[in-house]
This record gives C-alpha cells, structure tokens and sequence, in this order.
C-alpha cells in the first residue's frame, strides 16, 4: 500500500511540474508574441525547418504552409544572400562560438516587399560535434532601420551644412540644456572641442559661461527664435541666431545656436560709412549708374551742381545731362568701361536742369565685384565752367598778343635780311655777325609765336587740319636746315627715306619735326650729333624719329613729359629756358593725326623721340 501511495504521490508531482513548465511555456510564449519575434528551428542534419506563427507572419507566409530551407535561401534579398550564407556557416563551425547574430534584408513570400530584419540564434553540437539543431529567434526592424536611416542622412546633411557655412559655428542643445552635437570652421578658434562638449552640459564644462547664457538658453526652448550680436575678447564680431526646433505636434525639442564671424562685414560696414560720408561731403558730383546708363547714386554736390535732386535722377538715364551733339561720348566710354578701363579728366559738356551748359571735367570708373566682374559704372563729374573760362581768356590774350607781335617782327626779320645782305656786299664783318645772331633770335622767336597760337587754337577746339599728299624728304631737309643754322654746336643729319610720301597736314608736322629737333638741341647744351631718320615698316607705315646724346630724362619725367608746361627736373637744366608747351604741342598735334609721340630716353646717355604715319 506504501509503494502505491509512494506511486501516486510521484505520479501527483510529475503532473504538477508538466503544468509548471505548460505554464513557463505559455507565459514565454506570451512574452515572444509580445515583443513581435518570430522563432524558428533548423536541422541541418535532416534539413528540417520550423517556423512559428509570427516568423511566417514576418515573411509573408501563411499560417498552415510549410517552408524549406532553400526558399528562406531564396528570399534573403540578392544583395545580401552570400553574406548571410557565410554567417550561418560561420555559426556552425565547431571551432566558433556558435552564435548567430545579423542584420539583413529579406524578400516577403506575399508582396515580395523588402524588409530589414534581425536574426539571432545558437547551433547545438553532436557528441560528433556536428551541428545537430540551429534555433533561434527573428524580428522585423524595418521600421527601426529606416528611421535610423535617416537619423544618420539629417546628421550627415546637418554635418554637411554646417562646414558649408564659411565662418560658422553651430550647436544643438536638448531640452534640459545639454550638449547634442557641435559643428563648424570655428570650434578651435572659440575655444570648442567636440570631444569635450558632446552629451555633456554646459555647467559642466564652464559654469561661468553656462550662467551668463543660460537665459538665452531659456529663450529659445521656449520657442522664440532671434538674434544677438557678440564681441569676442581678441576683438572678433559674432552674430548669434538661436532657433527653436519642433516636431511634429509643434512642440520645442531642442535648440540650434548658429554663431556666425562678421568681424569683415563690420569693417566693410564701417568703411562703407565712412566712404558714403566722403561721398556725401564731396565737392565733386559722384554719380553710380548701370551699363544701361541708369543712375543708381545721385550724391549732394550731384544735386548742387546740376540742380536735380536724388528722387528726380535715380532710375532715370544718364542722357538727361548729356546734350544733343554730345550723345555719341556716352556708349564709346561705356564700351571702354566694359573693358576695365579707367577713363581720366575727360573734359566735356554736360546740361543742368534749367538748361545750362556747364564745362565738366570728368573721371569715370568700373564697378567690381569681389570676383573682379565688372558690374557698373562710377563716375566724378567737376564744375570746371570758371577754369575754362579763365583759360579761355588766358588764350584769347596769348592769341592777341602773338598776333600783335608777329607783324612788328616780321618787318623786324625783313629789315635784318636788308641790312644783312648790304653788310655782305661791303664786307662789313662786325655787321655780318651781329645781323646774323639777331636773324637767329627772330627765328626763334617767330617759333615761339607761332606754339602759342598753335595751342591757344589747340585749347579753343579751332585747330583745322589741311592734309596733302608730300613727300618726307623735302619737309625733313627744311627741318634740317634751318635748325642747323641756329647751332655752332650741332652736327644734324637726315637720315630719312627719300620716296615716303605722307597724307597730312604738311606745316604741323613740320612744326611737330622744329620742335623735337629745337628740343634736341637744347637738351644736348655739349653739343653733339643729332640724328633726324625715319623707318619703313610693315602696313605701309613709317616711324620718324629724333635721337640726340643730351642728357637723357629719368623715367619719373618721363610719365608727364608731354604735360602741358611741364619741364624736365634736371640739374643740369636750370639755365635753359622755355615754357614746357613744345612737347605739349607735339603730342596734341599727333594726336590730330592718329598718332602718339613716344619717347626713349637714359639720363646721361640721350633721347630718341619717335611717331608713326601712315604713307601713301
């Protein structure tokens, strides 16, 4: 009877503890269909494959179907077949752990939809140590991947952004303060180290800090967003933006502190002031148009001197002050803006508001942009109305005055050639001399007569041009000779080509040939050869030229010898006198001619001077 009781008891115990572990199962079983997992069992001593309910469900399976472990093969996704195939392989090799613990895609039997899921098991050896049975769990982490996805794609784009910005630091705070991220060019130059700021908070890191801008903290999680200028110990001008970033209920999450350089636009800012300032307090008129000539700055002396006010003139064209006759100056100096050209003391006309001609000098220049792209036009427009006419009038008498002594000395020089010609016939030697040297001097002072009338014509704008066709040789021998007579000193030589024949004006170019020659001789007071020749070039040209071995002109002089009453600083030059207007002449008569005087010149060594002509 004891064995019996012994017999039920057991029996009694054996029942319990199969409900004990139905229980456990069912309970683990409530746990796995909680968390979504999917469970599964592999034989690969039979090829056996068992999946539960919730793994099929993953891969789009029926409940009732049954699955072989060469379609689980087929519906790993192409891409990530071999690797998941080497996995399992690795997992049963009985020198490894034999764990098993991937992420892949899988191809869904239904839809053939892609998903991502997390695989995860442990392959239990034989005595032989064979892989005997491989179970394990399975969960769809679609969802997961694709959000992380594209956590990782808005930092790789924020990171992204944040080192596009030039001069930039940014950072992102939660919402207790504390540091999420930190980018841009300035971390080391403000004293950031990403390592050291990171998933940390401020009070941590510098508490003094954190105190001075914890309410600025305050501010933008509380969803404002604007702006704060800073100055940085060592001088530097920061602009900071804080903006407030919400979800999707329009809820404030976390904050982003854009801390942007602007040390060179504040310096630009005050150079702009203080160049508008000048601007504004110019007595020139500063005027900025487009290369459609709209006006676009119309500054006060703008207004003062042609009677428009800014309102009238911005937006209108630039015609409005040029007058009927002299439209055709404004697209030849724009096509040589649009070039980078600076176009200098261009002295014109221009028309007020009530109609007044005003003498205007003007310096016209490009516009740039940073990248050197030439974008407009400025231009410094001067009143020079009083100063013409004072010239004007300054002309006017050197005109008389030349005019009212060229007839006294013209019978002057009549009267020497006279009394010249009987002194020669009486073999008077005293008066030979003396007449001789007086002719010279009435020579010279013809010349001198004849450059002021010439230029006082040249600053009226009333020089005429009477071309003909000569030929060089006879022009240059004349030159020759009379020169060589006011020089003891001077050996001349003409060295031309005796066939070239020009079309020009035949007695300017002769005055332009008097004058170099005149110069070459006056700037070689030793004396020496002077050397009168001209060239052949290609194009049917020819340079002419004047080279002595005078004193030569120092490349300073050089850039405003042809000035007008510019003289050449020279030591050596003190007792040679002139006006500084021959090499004026030269180069405004040339200028009539399509031509340009060009100089050659080493101090101590000599001067060549040179032009070229068309020949016929």
């Amino acid at each position: 009877m004891e064995n019996i009781r012994e017999l039920n008891e057991r029996i009694s115990q054996h029942e319990n503890r199969e409900k004990e572990l139905e229980q456990m199962e069912t309970r683990l079983r409530m746990a796995i269909d909680a968390t979504q997992l999917g469970t599964w069992e592999y034989y690969p001593l039979t090829g056996k494959l068992n999946w539960s309910a919730e793994c099929k469900k993953i891969y789009g399976l029926p409940i009732n179907a049954e699955v072989t472990f060469e379609a689980f093969t087929e519906h790993i996704y192409a891409g990530d077949r071999d690797f998941v195939q080497k996995e399992i392989q690795k997992a049963m090799d009985p020198k490894g752990n034999n764990r098993y613990d991937i992420t892949y895609r899988i191809t869904r039997f239904d839809d053939g939809s892609v998903r991502w899921i997390r695989a995860q098991g442990k392959v239990y050896l034989n005595i032989h140590m064979q892989a005997e049975s491989f179970m394990g769990t399975v969960l769809d982490i679609t969802e997961n991947k694709l959000a992380l996805e594209k956590i990782t794609r808005s930092e790789k784009l924020f990171k992204s952004i944040a080192l596009s910005i030039p001069n930039s630091l940014i950072l992102v705070i939660d919402k207790n303060h504390r540091y999420i991220t930190i980018e841009g060019d300035l971390m080391e130059k403000m004293g950031y180290n990403r390592k050291d700021y990171e998933g940390k908070h401020p009070r941590d890191i510098s508490p003094e800090r954190y105190e001075a801008t914890k309410h600025l903290y305050d501010r933008v999680l509380a969803g404002e967003k604007y702006s704060v200028e800073r100055k940085s110990e060592t001088g530097e001008d920061y602009m900071v933006h804080f903006v407030p970033l919400k979800n999707d209920n329009n809820e404030v999450e976390a904050g982003v502190i854009i801390a942007l350089d602007i040390t060179d636009f504040k310096q630009a800012q005050e150079k702009s002031a203080k160049l508008a300032a000048i601007v504004e307090s110019s007595d020139d008129a500063i005027i900025s148009k487009t290369f459609d000539s709209i006006i676009t700055s119309w500054n006060e002396s703008a207004q003062r001197t042609f009677g428009y006010t800014a309102d009238e003139m911005i937006g209108e064209s630039i015609l409005k002050l040029i007058p009927e006759d002299r439209r055709e100056e404004e697209p030849q100096i724009i096509a040589r803006l649009k070039k980078g050209e600076r176009v200098e003391h261009f002295e014109t006309k221009r028309v007020t508001k009530d109609g007044k001609l005003l003498d205007v000098s003007l310096t016209i220049s490009p516009v740039k942009d940073t990248q050197g792209n030439v974008i407009g036009v400025s231009k410094i427009a001067r009143d020079i109305t009083d100063k013409k006419q004072e010239e004007t009038r300054k002309n006017d008498f050197i005109a008389i005055v030349s005019h009212e002594l060229k007839t006294p000395l013209t019978s002057m020089k009549s009267y020497i050639q006279v009394m010249l010609q009987k002194a020669k016939q009486n073999g008077d030697s005293f008066s030979i001399n003396a007449l001789t040297r007086a002719d010279i001097q009435a020579k010279k002072m013809t010349l001198m007569i004849q450059d002021f009338l010439t230029m006082a014509k040249l600053e009226d704008g009333k020089v005429p041009l009477h071309k003909e066709i000569f030929k060089l040789h006879g022009l240059a021998d004349e030159v020759v000779s009379d020169a060589q007579i006011l020089t003891s000193m001077h050996t001349i030589e003409l060295r031309d080509c005796p066939d070239v024949k020009l079309n020009a004006d035949r007695e300017k170019i002769g005055q332009v040939l008097t004058n170099l020659v005149s110069n070459a001789i006056k700037y070689s007071p030793k004396g020496g050869h002077i050397l009168v020749g001209c060239q052949l070039l290609p194009g049917k040209k020819a340079k002419i030229y004047v080279r002595d071995e005078g004193v030569g002109i120092s490349a300073e002089d050089q850039k405003r010898l042809f000035e007008r009453f510019y003289r050449v600083k020279n030591e050596k030059l003190k007792t040679i006198s002139g006006f500084g207007i021959g090499l004026y002449l030269v180069s405004e008569i040339l200028s009539y001619h399509n031509s340009k005087i060009e100089v050659e010149s080493a101090e101590g060594v000599g001067s060549t001077f040179y032009f070229i002509l068309d020949t016929v």
